[in-house]
């Protein structure tokens, strides 16, 4: 392992957050790890199964598949040694824009090749309660991107192929361990959680039911927004990049297996449970260690801005503004979703760190009402309330008390708009049958925020930066 200039933040090599890390007591670096890395294969004679009851082990260290590599991890940690409460979040980078975009780089443009989406989204829990990140850039298409934007600072890097990103993250999370005088400044981890959003999260399933029953590398997962395990060949069912290694194709649905001994959380969205093929709520095993979320309201992509979020209310205050003139996409048809899950996503954080540290699951909550279809069989449609907000699933005071009509379906347009779902404000009219003053409304709010609170699905510093958002709102007036 090896230091490697300061990352390149939002625009050019990380999409992350835009403030300078100090204001919130953090600090950055960036190092290049690099070693000897295999493919896993499934060791049985029969395909792989939805229950993720699978026999995996890795090819020969020693063998024609040993393969150097070299690449990237971030470090954002406490400047102040004291704040580390001992838990690295260690996540899969997410490289959607490459990967289904312009594979390998978007040259000519600002995308970036990778995106720190659990920081963006859950950065202020993370800070609040002093954990370290580190992303991992984890699989080639990012590598490659990377040396394609900048050359000078990466072009060092080697990736052999999909089928070794799952090798190169557990030995990511072992030189975090082994290493973390350098790595962490000298502070000492007591846990790592292992997390991905989306595309990353489709490749940490197959690792949870394939890979961390062989190395025992993380002490729990948060899974956000899953929608389709990967073989473990790191591609789609059908596609094998390797004609040498065997194809393990994707059963569906792809479940965490009920033996895995480690706590895993799945945080998933209406948009999630509505358009993934491969997502079956009924098919997991051991509920000691498993807790699902399904978030009313929720999209795969919303109009939270975390990378300005300081932990200051100005994103609460922003949000409030947002869902009665909210923003639209670029390229999409509807304005775009404005709802809680960014809160819900911070108890999230919260709920796995005390989970894995004291034992203490996270409270169990109830599935989201379908009124036609079912997960694993879009498209479904949810059942609403009076005001068109989704019933059941873990709440919020964005739909709880209302001022917008949100959807994590039903957007369309260019690129990625369908996972962007809507925003539908109420109008004058709407919102006076609803509340009759500004007082009403305020009180209305603070009672879905205090019941949120008391059933843990939102935070009590959450809590009164969203009551002090609705204090300052005219809502009602």
């Amino acid at each position: 392992m090896t230091p490697a200039p300061p990352v390149n933040g939002n625009g050019t090599t990380l999409a992350t957050t835009n403030f300078d890390l100090s204001q919130i007591g953090y600090e950055s670096s960036q190092f290049f790890i690099s070693g000897t890395a295999v493919p896993y294969v499934n060791t049985s004679t029969v395909p792989l199964t939805s229950d993720g009851h699978w026999n995996v082990a890795p090819l020969s260290r020693s063998g024609p598949y040993a393969e150097a590599y070299k690449t990237r991890i971030v470090v954002y940690r406490p400047i102040d040694p004291s704040r580390f409460n001992g838990t690295v979040i260690v996540e899969w980078l997410n490289d959607t824009a490459d990967a289904f975009t312009c594979v390998p780089s978007c040259p000519g443009t600002d995308t970036p090749p990778e995106y720190a989406v659990m920081w963006s989204g859950a950065h202020t829990e993370m800070v609040r309660q002093g954990f370290a990140w580190v992303g991992v850039s984890a699989q080639p298409v990012g590598v490659e991107a990377l040396q394609s934007i900048d050359p000078t600072d990466y072009s060092t890097l080697v990736h052999p192929g999909a089928p070794w990103s799952y090798d190169i993250f557990s030995q990511a999370g072992q030189a975090i361990r082994g290493d973390s005088s350098q790595i962490l400044g000298n502070l000492r981890p007591r846990r790592l959680i292992a997390t991905g959003d989306s595309q990353s999260a489709d490749w940490l399933m197959p690792y949870i039911d394939g890979v961390q029953p062989v190395t025992h590398t993380y002490d729990g997962f948060l899974i956000d927004g899953q929608w389709a395990g990967l073989g473990l060949n790191g591609m789609p069912s059908g596609i094998n990049l390797d004609p040498g290694i065997a194809l393990d194709a994707t059963p569906v649905p792809i479940t965490v297996r009920s033996d895995l001994g480690v706590p895993v959380f799945e945080f998933e969205t209406e948009t999630d449970v509505a358009m993934s093929e491969l997502y079956d709520r009924t098919f997991y095993g051991n509920p000691r260690l498993f807790r699902l979320w399904e978030i009313a309201g929720g999209a795969h992509i919303d109009a939270y801005d975390g990378s300005n979020d300081v932990g200051n209310g100005q994103a609460e205050v922003e949000n409030l503004a947002a869902m009665q003139k909210p923003p639209t996409g670029a390229g999409c048809a509807l304005p775009e979703n404005t709802g809680g899950t960014h809160w819900v996503l911070d108890a999230a954080v919260s709920w796995v760190n005390r989970w894995v540290e004291d034992g203490v699951p996270p409270p169990e909550a109830p599935n989201l009402q379908i009124e036609t279809g079912s997960p694993g069989s879009p498209p479904i449609t949810f059942a609403v309330d009076a005001n068109g907000n989704a019933l059941g699933g873990v709440r919020s005071p964005q739909v709880d008390a209302p001022v917008a009509k949100l959807s994590g379906i039903g957007n369309s347009g260019f690129g990625l708009c369908s996972l962007e779902g809507t925003t539908t404000p109420f109008n004058a009219n709407q919102l006076r049958a609803l509340y009759n003053s500004h007082r009403q409304f305020v009180f209305r709010w603070r009672l879905a925020s205090f019941f949120d609170v008391i059933r843990g699905y939102l935070l009590p510093a959450d809590a009164i930066n969203l009551d002090r958002a609705a204090d300052a709102s005219q809502i009602g007036d």
